[in-house]
Order: structure tokens, then C-alpha cells, then sequence
């Protein structure tokens, strides 16, 4: 059966790769070089951390915004299978799921036959699910299609023995300084407690609670409301809007940040 937290603080991690879209990339954490930073960079530090100082970690970051189930599947589950690290961290199907007239089911048995082509390598690979987006103008009308998608990953991951990082459940997320402007990427903050709440389902003990409530806001009056929706509707969901129309994505002409196991 598949468990929250399969792992022990026993158990040593020397190598870990992340496979994923804009989500696992960072994308809404950027870091003082330009790039992003993100939880699965995040993460990875938590990893490096718990091993000896003559032990090396090593880590890389396959995953490019925009990028469909069966990209990911072609362009980034090969390359995870040959750098065989003791770790994969798989979160993909969220951009399909969120396309007019998608199947969650179909898109779980895609899922499903990526992870068990990744388990007949890797020891422990890491599946994630949806976060709930009820609190998300664009995609709330879509809970219940990540419902059914996220009642899928579960199943999968009990039956290839896999550690399950739950985003639904992760309440402390649905608060708006969790998340970007653009309301689809999470904030740097938002990127921290999803690191921390992976080291937890990887048995690790972590620094702080990801879980920790946020400190009270001032209420919001509804014109500074409705002004805000106003900016994020036209720098945000515009655009967006747009490039599924011309049929384009953020990540065109985007490499993956990290392709080589590396040491941190």
C-alpha cells in the first residue's frame, strides 16, 4: 500500500532527479541568477543536508514549463531512467487535466504506464497530486475532474509501492501569499512548504511545519478586490488565454535547468 511517508531517516538519499513542468521547475521562485528556484531545488538541499560531510549529493532538474504528460514521458523519463538516481520525483498531468475536453481517466493510464516504466529502475519514485483549486478563478470549475485525476495517482502509487506527496491536502497553500501573482505558480513561500511536506513524506525531519498557519491578514475592501482581478486578468490570464489559442507554450524554446546529476 501506498503511504504518505514510506521512507525512514534511516534510509540514505545520495541522488535525486526531479521530472515535472513548471511546477517541479520553480517557476514563481526565482533565484539570484535569473533562474528559478523552486521546491524540488528546495528539496534537494533538505536531501544534501542529511548526509555525511565525505558523502556527495547529487542532483538534477529535468523538468520545463508547459510540458504535457506524454512530453514529459518522451523527453524526461528516459534521461531519469539513465541517470538511475536513488530518487525520482514525478508530478505531470496538471496541464493536460486543465485542457477543454480532457479525460482524467485517460490521462491516469498514461500516468500509470510512465510510472511503472520508472520503477523498473528507480527504487523510490515520488508521485505528487493536484492541489485543490477551488480558490483559482480560472481553473475551480475543473475541482472535480483533479479529484477524480488525483483518486488515480493514489491508486497507481499503491500499487507500484510509491511515496505520495499530497497537495490536496496541504491546506496552508490555499492562502494567496502561497501562490504568484499570476495565481497558477506558487510564491517562493509556497515552494518552501511544498519542500518541507515532501521531506516529510520522505521520512525526514524537517526544519519547520509546512502546515504552520500564516499570520492574520487586514481584511481586503471589494474595490481592492476587484482591482486586483482587473491587473491579474490583463498581465495574467490575457496572455494565457492567448497562447492556447495560437497554440504555443511557456516552454517553447525552454531547456531543462539541471540536465546532469551534479553535485549541490
Amino acid at each position: 500500500m501506498a503511504d504518505d511517508s514510506t521512507m525512514g531517516e534511516n534510509d540514505v538519499i545520495g541522488s535525486y532527479t526531479a521530472i515535472g513542468d513548471s511546477f517541479t521547475e520553480g517557476v514563481g521562485d526565482p533565484g539570484p541568477d535569473g533562474r528559478f528556484v523552486g521546491w524540488a531545488d528546495r528539496l534537494a538541499v533538505l536531501l544534501a543536508d542529511r548526509l555525511p560531510e565525505h558523502q556527495e549529493f547529487r542532483y538534477a532538474n529535468l523538468a520545463v514549463r508547459g510540458r504535457l504528460l506524454d512530453q514529459i514521458v518522451a523527453e524526461q523519463v528516459p534521461r531519469a531512467k539513465e541517470l538511475a538516481p536513488d530518487l525520482v520525483t514525478f508530478c505531470a498531468g496538471g496541464n493536460d487535466i486543465i485542457r477543454p475536453g480532457s479525460d482524467p481517466d485517460d490521462v491516469a493510464e498514461r500516468f500509470e504506464r510512465a510510472v511503472a516504466d520508472l520503477r523498473s529502475v528507480i527504487s523510490t519514485v515520488v508521485v505528487t497530486t493536484g492541489f485543490d483549486t477551488r480558490g483559482v478563478p480560472v481553473l475551480r470549475h475543473l475541482r472535480g475532474k483533479v479529484a477524480t485525476y488525483n483518486g488515480h495517482v493514489r491508486a497507481i502509487a499503491d500499487r507500484y509501492g510509491c511515496p505520495v506527496l499530497d497537495l490536496w491536502s496541504l491546506r496552508t497553500v490555499q492562502d494567496r501569499r502561497a501562490w504568484d501573482e499570476d495565481r497558477l505558480h506558487l510564491s517562493p513561500e509556497g515552494h518552501t512548504r511544498v519542500a518541507l511536506r515532501a521531506a516529510q513524506v520522505l521520512g525526514i525531519e524537517v526544519p519547520a511545519d509546512p502546515d504552520q498557519p500564516w499570520p492574520p491578514l487586514p481584511p481586503r475592501g471589494t474595490l481592492e478586490v476587484r482591482r486586483d482581478d482587473i491587473h491579474w486578468a490583463r498581465e495574467y490570464l490575457v496572455p494565457w488565454i492567448g497562447r492556447r489559442l495560437r497554440g504555443e507554450s511557456s516552454g517553447d524554446r525552454i531547456s531543462a535547468k539541471r540536465p546532469d546529476l551534479l553535485p549541490l
